[in-house]
């Protein structure tokens, strides 16, 4: 099975190691070589993290992923990782479902409307939602999110994948925000207002989750991982799409305005030293 990844930033290039960790070919693409090249770095570095924890045998899989071949020949598997915008998303998903019309066509969005991005394709009854979380060779977790148009053997399949994976799949509908998102935005949300109010400190917001809901992250450490800026395009649409709710607080848009995006940035709700988190 040739396996394509749309996408070589963090999510592309961990959706990509889950797939070579599994024994599938991959080939990584994204719009220059130097975003590749960069992503196979980030890919290396996190196979070379797990074998020093006893994770990993080896990077043996290395050798499954191709990141020489600027065209796609062939694919049997497309996952889109690319920046959440619906019309990037079409422009790359259209054309390849005319190109591959018996390849499956996933989308890794966390919120943005399947239904429409099968609208745009060929063959609609193909595409289909496999969001995965962050970091995607850890996280167990696949929503497998189903539009209007698809068909039940590709729902079929990609649960079975998600299996190959050793992913645990759960399969929602093509509603705003699914289920994760929901849920985590109004979480999340919440946690900035309190943090705003001054109901307490960040860290202490986190641990009322982590020790007292058995959260393996509190909201707002992971709203730095995701990036500040990931949420709050995400809580903007869910506020279009479902109602007030999830409408973002002051101080979200203020850090986002100040580039403080999270960890990736080195500064969100925490001050961040590679993996550690300093208030």
């Amino acid at each position: 099975m040739k396996c394509v990844v749309f996408g070589a930033g963090t999510m592309g290039c961990g959706i990509a190691e889950v797939l070579v960790r599994s024994g599938m070919a991959v080939q990584l693409v994204d719009r220059s070589a130097e975003l590749v090249e960069a992503g196979v770095i980030r890919l290396r570095t996190s196979l070379e993290r797990a074998v020093s924890r006893g994770k990993l045998e080896s990077t043996d899989c290395l050798s499954l992923l191709d990141t020489n071949s600027p065209e796609v020949s062939e694919a049997d598997l497309v996952i889109e990782a690319v920046v959440e915008d619906m019309a990037v998303k079409k422009e790359l998903l259209a054309p390849l479902s005319v190109r591959f019309p018996e390849a499956l066509l996933a989308s890794n969005t966390s919120s943005l409307s399947l239904t429409e991005m099968a609208a745009s394709c060929e063959r609609p009854e193909r595409v289909i939602g496999l969001h995965f979380f962050n970091p995607p060779p850890v996280m167990e977790l696949l929503e497998v999110v189903v539009a209007e148009q698809t068909g039940a053997d590709t729902v079929e399949r990609a649960v079975e994948l998600a299996a190959l994976w050793g992913k645990t799949p759960i399969v929602v509908k093509d509603v705003p925000g699914f289920a994760s998102s929901r849920l985590g935005i109004i979480l999340g949300m919440e946690a900035i207002r309190m943090l705003e109010s001054g109901v307490a400190s960040a860290r202490d917001i986190d641990r009322a989750m982590e020790l007292g809901y058995r959260h393996p992250m509190g909201p707002l450490k992971l709203t730095d991982l995701v990036g500040l800026d990931v949420r709050l395009a995400i809580a903007d649409h869910l506020t279009r799409e479902i109602g007030p709710q999830f409408s973002p607080p002051p101080l979200l848009r203020r850090l986002v305005r100040a580039g403080r995006l999270g960890k990736k940035t080195g500064r969100g709700f925490y001050r961040w030293e590679g993996n550690e988190a300093h208030e």
